[in-house]
């Protein structure tokens, strides 16, 4: 049985969608299926997904879409059309999950609530130790020292938020300020994404399109933030901050002004 769809933002970069399958491999909920959003990946690229999408344990779902510049809202609305649980997942194709990762957002699930975690930032230094061996193998949750020595000396950030705790006392303490949604590390009941009508597919950069615009939807259909800040945890492998575009923040104040939780450019076009 699937308890849930983790519903991946890809394009392009194999060797990390390897490293993040890798991590997935060893988590310890094994009922979900994983669904590669694509968003319009070369030739190559989708050819070798395709070989080796029966070398894992769960299930591989590849869905894409030509490539006509960023439109990863518009395939993660393909994703979410193509799921087959009541429960989403959403992350990016270059986060490496922790082992306790989907059994904590399942186990974090509530009604007319999103749960969303954080990740570490990883140096191209640490980035570059990897491969999928030392993913399965656990190395990023062992090494919380070598995390630390790099943040002090390298390029490594937000690496406190790699600390898994199972303590509840810990978890409610770390947990009393609600952080707003990650786009790369939230989840919810699908019902819940399909009441504002998925994701508005009009942004076309990275941020607000996926988290923000998001968060504030929902939230105007009642829908609380949890906060998941030490219990689902991921690690971002690392590459360049890609710019963000004044258009989409001008888009999301335009949405903010129209307080509509339902968007007509979403999973479906127009609400009859």
């Amino acid at each position: 049985m699937i308890k849930t769809s983790v519903i991946a933002a890809f394009y392009n970069n194999i060797k990390y969608l390897k490293l993040v399958l890798a991590g997935f491999e060893r988590q310890t909920e094994k009922e979900f299926e994983f669904i590669i959003a694509d968003d319009g990946s070369k030739e190559e690229v989708v050819k070798e997904i395709e070989s080796i999408s029966s070398d894992y344990s769960f299930r591989i779902k590849h869905i894409r879409h030509s490539d006509k510049g960023f439109r990863k809202n518009k395939i993660l609305n393909k994703g979410i059309l193509s799921s087959e649980s009541d429960h989403l997942i959403f992350i990016d194709a270059d986060c490496v999950p922790h082992s306790e990762f989907i059994k904590e957002h399942l186990n974090e699930r509530a009604e007319n609530t999103v749960c969303t975690g954080r990740r570490v930032n990883l140096s191209q230094k640490l980035t570059d130790l990897l491969n999928e061996d030392k993913i399965i193998n656990g190395f990023l949750e062992k090494n919380n020292l070598l995390l630390l020595e790099d943040a002090l000396f390298g390029k490594s950030n937000y690496v406190e938020k790699g600390f898994y705790f199972e303590n509840k006392f810990l978890r409610k303490l770390l947990n009393k300020k609600v952080r707003g949604l990650l786009g790369c590390n939230f989840s919810l009941f699908k019902k819940d994404m399909l009441a504002i009508n998925g994701f508005d597919e009009r942004y076309e950069a990275p941020s607000i399109g996926e988290d923000s615009d998001v968060q504030f939807r929902l939230e105007l259909n009642g829908i609380k933030v949890k906060s998941l800040n030490h219990i689902a945890v991921q690690y971002h492998l690392y590459h360049k901050l890609q710019e963000r575009l004044q258009k989409n923040l001008d888009l999301f104040d335009e949405i903010k002004k129209t307080e509509l939780s339902f968007t007509k450019h979403g999973l479906i076009k127009e609400r009859k």
